[in-house]
């Protein structure tokens, strides 16, 4: 055999390594999942006194679960780590309220949505920006971005130098940064209760997050004077909704997910669980 053809045979030979490798990992037979959550984003999923888990995702997970009849894993991980973890094999999959962004997905893939609600502002009912117009009127910037941007407009002024709190890594601090850079000061926190905190204490004139999230906060003891004000918005680079986070070479995984979220939407359990843990339906339509 010639040099060239043993290098020829040696190459091929590695390709046919290769290609099994990929055909393997995409046969992969998922038996147990590792699903990463934050622990603290109510009603999404929050820690319990006893530190266990509840919320929607909580109870949602256990549904997928065994729909998929796979056997989960929840483990809890600071919101702005989640993707780096994800990637670095961690845990297998992400469910804590991410929405599914275009930024995101250049490094992830994400499942089909679960619920979605968009994002809202929140301050205190003795503030002045409680009366910001357009309360709870949702505006989308997906299918009217220009329509979203002069509501934004019209509340620009009654914001200008106040001090906004928002979550790291959060599509609210994505939001803030494209339509009220400049305009107000932000700071931000690793989870929304401590924003809530701020909030509270004087130290934020407003906080921005999720209207699901904002609804239930605004009802717990020692958050009376929280009160959402001005205009909802969704979609566009907000996302399609709070998704499964998921490595993108997992597409059989992605696949159970889907399916799985197909059925809990079909036979009414995700309109069941989001009217029980925020007060509406957040099915995505």
């Amino acid at each position: 055999m010639t040099i060239l053809s043993r290098v020829l045979t040696a190459a091929a030979t590695t390709a046919v390594i290769a290609t099994a490798g990929i055909a393997h990992a995409d046969d992969k037979k998922w038996t147990t999942v590792t699903i990463a959550t934050e622990g603290a984003f109510k009603p999404y999923n929050f820690t319990k006194p006893d530190g266990t888990l509840d919320g929607y995702e909580i109870e949602l997970t256990k549904y997928l679960c065994a729909h998929m009849k796979v056997e989960c894993k929840v483990v809890v991980q600071n919101f702005d780590g989640m993707i780096p973890g994800l990637n670095a094999g961690k845990f297998d999959a992400i469910i804590s309220g991410m929405s599914a962004t275009a930024k995101r997905e250049e490094v992830i893939a994400f499942s089909d949505s679960y619920g979605s609600t968009g994002q809202a502002f929140a301050t205190s009912k003795e503030s002045d920006l409680a009366g910001l117009p357009e309360k709870g009127q949702v505006f989308s910037l997906a299918s009217d971005e220009a329509g979203a941007a002069a509501e934004i407009d019209k509340i620009k002024p009654a914001l200008q130098g106040k001090t906004i709190g928002v979550q790291t890594a959060s599509t609210a601090a994505a939001f803030v940064d494209k339509y009220l850079k400049g305009v107000v000061e932000v700071r931000e926190y690793k989870t929304t209760e401590e924003h809530d905190l701020d909030l509270k204490a004087g130290r934020v004139d407003l906080v921005m997050a999720s209207m699901a999230y904002l609804t239930t906060a605004s009802q717990k003891p020692g958050n009376e004077d929280m009160t959402t004000t001005g205009p909802r918005f969704q979609g566009g680079f907000l996302g399609r909704g709070s998704s499964v986070g998921l490595r993108k070479d997992d597409t059989e995984l992605k696949a159970m997910f889907n399916e799985a979220i197909a059925a809990a939407k079909a036979d009414g359990t995700i309109k069941t669980l989001s009217e029980k843990w925020f007060g509406f339906d957040v099915t995505p339509k």
